[in-house]
């Protein structure tokens, strides 16, 4: 028997994404995903909290960290979106050479990418941090952090386009293992190589870096050995290798809009931290709190997102529109209990919370202000979040670009300034529910020109070419 026609049978057997009930598809798939990016949150939110015994300058300072962060991530990421909707539209059509092509190509561009934020991390962090603040203890210890979470991020890279693989293929539970024990190999190393213990020295802000980098190089080790190994869907070899311009072309244009789409919560955080920077450094500190306690919340839908894509993906490649429209209609039924259980949290003990991080009384203040006004928008996050995951899945990522351009530049970066000018920092936030409401309505419109222009068609006609 021929190794595609085994291929063929490998998938007919393993693969639950066209025939599995599609309530239970989507916890089987999201479960594990939502599950892993907790453990992600939990990770994020120690981090933050042992980096908060230094002082509250180190806390500013990994804060601060966040736009190059998230401009790196925002790479990976929206590499990642491409290969996922092509892959596992690629297995729904039974397409098994587009779908590995689609992996290697990925696997090629998360390389690049590393490369670029290689020279960043050597050539910008310094001035990157001159620019927020003049503040010397704030930009000493922002340099240390963060020249080592760019220039040692192969392991980032690898992480998302590993994973991504495997989501492709509904494996969803081998991701939960990867991320988990990536996220925990952080945590056990963070207070050992902050505050020096075992014998080693102190090393800071620089130790909290070095500890991530190295959960996140596990876990990508991890990944590529599960693809190698336990996924007979995917073939990965770089055998005979060459970048195929074509199919490059096809992720990214799935993939930029999204990469657009996060690179603008980097330039939306960058712009705020100089906003607040204005009224305090513990303003920015709190900015900085508040995202990483939201993560907790929104981690288990993104999660629920990563099981969501794949499906729908899938079912659209099969051309069945019922199963597409029921799994978006639950995730976004879930994701909304979520963030509804957020916003009771954040509004009912917002300084227990802020209490994690070593608030001083002003911090808390200020922070629990910012968290019981910002938390008002979680709900409408829900419905925004989800969509725009059909969105990409259906390969009209653009859609959910322009909505984030909107609701992150347009709307609520001069929401923000406009109230800082009284000079009262709570008015800033409220900027926030602000602008999601804004997004609500925009996503609304999107959909139903989706809806109109594609969904409705499926069934009665072929996929349209151009969806990757």
């Amino acid at each position: 028997m021929t190794e595609k026609k085994l291929q063929d049978q490998n998938t007919e057997q393993e693969n639950k994404m066209g025939v599995l009930p599609v309530r239970k598809l989507l916890i089987s798939m999201s479960l594990p995903m939502m599950a892993s990016m907790l453990v992600q949150a939990l990770y994020n939110i120690v981090d933050s909290i042992f980096v908060a015994r230094l002082s509250e300058n180190a806390l500013t300072a990994v804060s601060m960290a966040f736009p190059l962060q998230t401009l790196m991530i925002s790479l990976a990421g929206g590499t990642g979106v491409g290969v996922n909707a092509i892959l596992s539209k690629a297995l729904g059509e039974k397409e098994f050479d587009k779908a590995n092509k689609a992996a290697e190509n990925g696997i090629f561009l998360s390389i690049i990418g590393y490369l670029v934020f290689l020279v960043v991390g050597f050539t910008a962090v310094r001035p990157f941090y001159m620019s927020q603040t003049s503040d010397p203890e704030i930009i000493e210890y922002g340099v240390q952090y963060l020249t080592i979470a760019l220039t040692l991020s192969f392991g980032v890279f690898g992480q998302f386009i590993f994973e991504r693989i495997l989501t492709s293929t509904g494996r969803t539970f081998y991701t939960m293992l990867t991320q988990g024990t990536g996220a925990i190999v952080n945590i056990i190393l963070d207070p050992i190589f902050i505050f020096g213990m075992f014998g080693l020295p102190k090393m800071g802000t620089a130790g909290a870096a070095v500890a991530t980098v190295i959960g996140q190089i596990t876990a990508a080790c991890f990944a590529l050995y599960l693809n190698l190994r336990k996924n007979p869907d995917v073939k990965l070899s770089a055998k005979g290798f060459r970048p195929d311009g074509a199919m490059i072309g096809r992720i990214y244009r799935i993939g930029v809009p999204s990469i657009i789409m996060m690179s603008i919560g980097s330039v939306m955080t960058y712009t705020m931290n100089k906003i607040l920077m204005a009224f305090s450094s513990t303003a920015v500190a709190v900015f900085g709190v508040y995202f990483k306690l939201q993560s907790f919340i929104f981690m288990p839908v993104f999660g629920l997102n990563n099981g969501l894509v794949p499906i729908v993906a899938y079912n659209f490649g099969a051309k069945k529109k019922d199963r597409m429209m029921e799994s978006w209609k639950l995730a976004w039924i879930y994701a909304t209990a979520i963030l509804v259980f957020g916003v009771i949290l954040f509004e009912a003990v917002p300084r227990t919370l802020l209490g994690m991080f070593d608030a001083s009384e002003y911090m808390m203040g200020i922070g629990t202000v910012a968290l019981r006004v910002i938390a008002v928008h979680f709900p409408f996050a829900a419905y925004c979040i989800v969509t725009g995951s059909m969105f990409q899945a259906l390969g009209h990522s653009v859609y959910s670009m322009i909505t984030s351009i909107m609701r992150q530049l347009v709307v609520l970066i001069p929401a923000a300034f406009l109230l800082s000018l009284p000079g009262n920092v709570d008015y800033v936030w409220w900027s926030f529910p602000i602008a999601e409401l804004m997004s609500a309505m925009a996503t609304t419109f999107f959909f139903v020109i989706l809806y109109r222009k594609v969904i409705s068609g499926i069934g009665k006609e072929p996929a349209p070419a151009e969806e990757a």
